[in-house]
């Protein structure tokens, strides 16, 4: 049966959530695993079929872990994954654009097929305290998730992509 990878890295929370909840709407419509980004390689990304990057925005930037699975899986897998669906979720403090536009670049290297607009989660987090505080995510935040989740293993088991 086809699969949805979730992989995501996850600092103080938001991130962990967000994937969380993804995989149980994904387990919900098929198939999925959820692997944190240290642990995720390039044979994980070659058995799947789907795949949802879950990361946390740091400095308006990727955060390091996240990048650090691509800088370690990109080459292993390139040319191996054309056309394979991808979506994408960012939690950030600020706006998450920046973030997400390095997972957009990424997927482009690998030629991944964009499905979803980017989910990005805005926990509002500015000063340092707030920053490096655990995050709880509403539920309404944590269904936009599930919601993601599930549709991408509904469309993958339909054969959508």
């Amino acid at each position: 049966m086809a699969e949805v990878l979730i992989i995501y890295h996850s600092r103080t929370g938001g991130s962990r959530q967000m994937a969380q909840a993804a995989f149980a709407g994904a387990q919900q419509e098929g198939q999925a695993r959820l692997l944190r980004a240290e642990e995720a390689r390039a044979d994980d990304l070659l058995s799947a079929q789907c795949y949802l990057f879950v990361a946390p925005e740091n400095l308006a930037s990727l955060s390091g872990a996240m990048k650090e699975f691509f800088d370690r899986c990109y080459y292993p897998v390139l040319g191996q994954l054309e056309g394979r669906a991808y979506a994408q979720m960012i939690c950030a403090g600020s706006d998450g654009q920046g973030a997400a536009r390095q997972v957009a670049r990424i997927a482009t290297g690998w030629r991944l097929k964009e499905v979803q607009p980017p989910l990005i989660i805005c926990t509002n987090a500015q000063t340092a305290e707030e920053i490096m505080a655990p995050k709880t995510l509403s539920e309404n935040d944590v269904q936009k998730c599930f919601d993601l989740g599930a549709a991408l293993a509904a469309g993958l088991t339909m054969g959508v992509f």
